[in-house]
């Protein structure tokens, strides 16, 4: 799934922006104003010219003295006469002051150590000058109070005030310091009039079925009335089940888009918090506004983050705040009325951790599933990735996506984009077909390395290794055909690789897994032949092989021994060790497993012996060249003798089995008319597990095996199959 809008004309969704209030401004301005007369009020010795003791002896001397006041007992400030300022003597000094100075006031200032100490020189300097007495200058003593002081005094509670209010103002207004008392608040981003989703399906490429069966979900957001006149119940949502990176959220989004209606979008981990209740408030206060929206969709991603099943990782006593959310979001589900036109879309990748009270009827009413794409639908989403791309004429979309089966939206326009990188890397001014194949084997094997340093007898049983698997797989007759050989390491481990090209099928015969055991072990068996010994290259294999064969035995009924019995359960969980089976059972599994990789390894090494000089040529032409092609094998073996045509083939000739919604329809009108057409279809019985996307029987999640069961493990047929040669 892929948004068909090209690079070059996104729609940019511009979220609404709170506008900065002018009150603000003003207060800052204001703020200002009083700081700075603050500080000339206070500090208006700054405007007096300093001088020392001596120099004011003259003036006292020289009778130029009008006023003294001692300040805080340690500054004195000097006022002269008015006729004593005209003289050039103290113009001058005066010409120097501030701007701020004032005219009238003291214009010169000392400091001194004490007062009465001051006042006694005083006294005795104007009778050694034979002052008259009646002239004495009088002290005048005041206290005056500094900014130093006035911010000692009251900077602290000034501070505590102002920090207090501007916490008040974002608690107002949502901010950041607003999320201690915003913290039950939702977290939901809303997408209205003012901020339009303007995905609609029509720019969404892939998936017809699941658009389709959405699309009666946009039909009631735009009329309502029609189904509830008919006695029809609003239905209360939606779960969107598929794997990462198939376009779950762009198909939300796309539904928003269609119904023109308010959509909340938000994870479910946006309701953990590590405060008790705050899960279940966001989950009320969300719904909430949902209602005075309505009708809108809220689109919850990730939804298992919260409505995991409650009955896994409890602990005795303890409280789970989780659980507390789900069991908000459950009631708030079902409170909700017929007719409330709130529709709850929801998002996750493992469906089977949800709750099973989260998923009945009445709350999320129906399930769908949004698989990775077939061929058709990979051939539409080449398409729209790669409009923005200057392309070669050789660049085939059918052809890329016959190349790229089990490939997501998502890892489609990562080949796309590698595929440029590499063509803008070459200097190239369009992208090839063949940088389209780089990035595919890029995509799928890892980077190249060209320059690490292998032994030449390490390189030789590289070659033989996988031209084992080469001519195994070309003369066995359900084995997928082979694209290319190469022993030229790639990723972190894998010296040397086989690609082959799988068929997008989903049920699978003993014998085609039998044929994929040999054409798996037939890296082994060529070693063992030409060398007389084996290696640690056949690691990948051996798991593949061993899943493979335990999956025969204990999932799939194919063994005549243990019967039609499957001891897969789809619920267990996986910490879960207990065996449905006695030791006896499991004995039995364990000889039949090992009879049926042994029966394959002996029927591989001697198709190996019979094509000994075939298997020769392709190991000596994979030393010279390293890499092979199915042109390549052909020149060398001869064609293959069980001609097929290949998924491009297939596709481009209209004979796959894929068809698109009118190509149903058609069939649905006249249903006798290709019952014939394609030898593989989809009716009789088949098991649930298998249906469910191109998934081989060998590595369904669940067998005896342990690695198979391991959460991190590799399920899914990967595009283009690989046999790689390990370290």
């Amino acid at each position: 799934m892929a948004d068909k809008t090209p690079n070059n004309k996104k729609k940019k969704i511009n979220l609404p922006t709170t506008p900065p209030k002018p009150t603000m401004q003003i207060w800052v301005l204001a703020a200002l104003t009083l700081l700075i007369f603050s500080i000339l009020y206070f500090n208006r010795s700054n405007t007096t010219v300093e001088i020392d003791q001596r120099r004011f002896e003259d003036m006292v001397k020289s009778r130029d003295v009008q006023r003294i006041n001692i300040v805080n007992d340690k500054v004195v400030e000097v006022t002269l006469k008015n006729e004593a300022l005209k003289n050039e003597k103290y113009k001058n000094d005066l010409a120097n002051r501030g701007a701020f100075a004032l005219e009238q006031g003291a214009q010169y200032h000392f400091t001194i150590i004490s007062p009465e100490i001051f006042k006694e020189d005083l006294e005795k300097f104007q009778e050694k000058e034979k002052i008259p007495r009646e002239e004495w200058l009088s002290l005048n003593m005041e206290k005056r109070t500094g900014f130093g002081d006035f911010l000692t005094s009251w900077g602290f509670l000034i501070l505590l005030m102002v920090g207090f209010w501007f916490m008040m103002r974002r608690v107002s207004s949502g901010g950041p310091g607003g999320q201690i008392f915003n913290i039950g608040k939702s977290k939901a981003a809303l997408f209205d009039a003012e901020n339009k989703v303007k995905i609609t399906f029509k720019d969404v490429a892939g998936l017809e079925e699941a658009k389709e069966e959405i699309q009666e979900i946009v039909e009631f957001l735009k009329n309502p009335t029609k189904f509830t006149i008919l006695g029809g119940k609003i239905p209360k949502g939606a779960l969107l089940v598929g794997p990462p990176g198939t376009g779950k959220t762009l198909l939300a989004k796309a539904v928003a888009g269609e119904a023109d209606v308010p959509f909340f979008s938000l994870s479910g981990s946006d309701f953990v918090e590590m405060f008790v209740g705050v899960g279940a408030a966001r989950v009320r206060d969300l719904f909430k506004q949902a209602k005075a929206k309505a009708p809108c969709i809220i689109f919850i991603d990730e939804i298992d983050a919260i409505g995991r099943s409650r009955s896994r990782g409890q602990v005795p006593g303890g409280n789970d705040e989780r659980e507390n959310t789900l069991n908000s979001l459950l009631v708030e589900m079902d409170g909700f009325s017929t007719d409330s036109g709130v529709i709850i879309l929801a998002a996750t990748n493992r469906p089977d951790t949800l709750d099973s009270a989260l998923l009945r009827p009445g709350r999320f009413d129906r399930q769908i599933s949004i698989d990775k794409p077939d061929i058709n639908g990979r051939t539409e989403i080449f398409n729209v990735h790669l409009k923005p791309l200057t392309l070669s004429t050789d660049v085939d979309a059918k052809k890329l996506a016959a190349q790229t089966p089990g490939f997501a939206g998502a890892e489609i326009a990562n080949v796309c984009n590698e595929a440029a990188l590499i063509a803008a890397r070459r200097n190239k001014k369009a992208v090839e077909m063949q940088d389209f194949n780089d990035a595919i084997d890029r995509v799928i094997g890892g980077l190249e390395k060209k320059n690490k340093i292998i032994s030449p007898e390490e390189k030789g049983i590289v070659a033989y290794h996988e031209a084992g698997h080469a001519i195994t797989g070309w003369f066995l007759e359900h084995c997928d055909p082979l694209v290319k050989v190469s022993i030229v390491p790639r990723g972190i481990a894998a010296l040397g690789y086989a690609q082959y090209l799988p068929k997008e099928q989903f049920l699978y015969t003993t014998e085609q897994l039998i044929d994929e055991m040999c054409m798996a072990l037939g890296g082994r068996a060529a070693e063992e032949i030409i060398f007389g010994k084996i290696s640690t290259g056949a690691l990948s294999d051996l798991e593949r092989i061993t899943k493979m064969a335990y999956s025969i035995v204990t999932m799939y009924g194919m063994n005549d021994k243990i019967g039609n019995v499957s001891f897969y359960d789809s619920k267990q969980s996986d910490m879960t060790f207990n065996k449905p089976y006695s030791e006896a059972t499991a004995q039995t599994i364990d000889e039949e497993v090992r009879l049926i990789i042994s029966n394959a390894y002996e029927h591989t090494k001697a198709l190996l012996r019979s094509k000994l000089n075939e298997l020769e040529l392709v190991a000596q032409e994979l030393l010279k060249k390293e890499i092979l092609f199915q042109s390549d094998l052909e020149r060398l073996v001869g064609p293959r003798p069980f001609a097929k045509l290949t998924a491009y083939q297939a596709h481009t000739a209209g004979t796959d089995r894929s068809k698109t919604a009118s190509e149903v329809q058609q069939e649905t009108a006249h249903p006798l008319s290709n019952k014939n057409e394609h030898e593989d279809t989809t009716e009789g019985p088949s098991d649930g597990n298998l249906s469910n996307g191109p998934k081989a029987p060998d590595t369904e999640a669940g067998s005896r095996y342990n690695p198979a069961n391991e959460p991190g493990s590799d399920t899914n047929i990967r595009p283009g199959q690989t046999y790689s040669f390990d370290k």
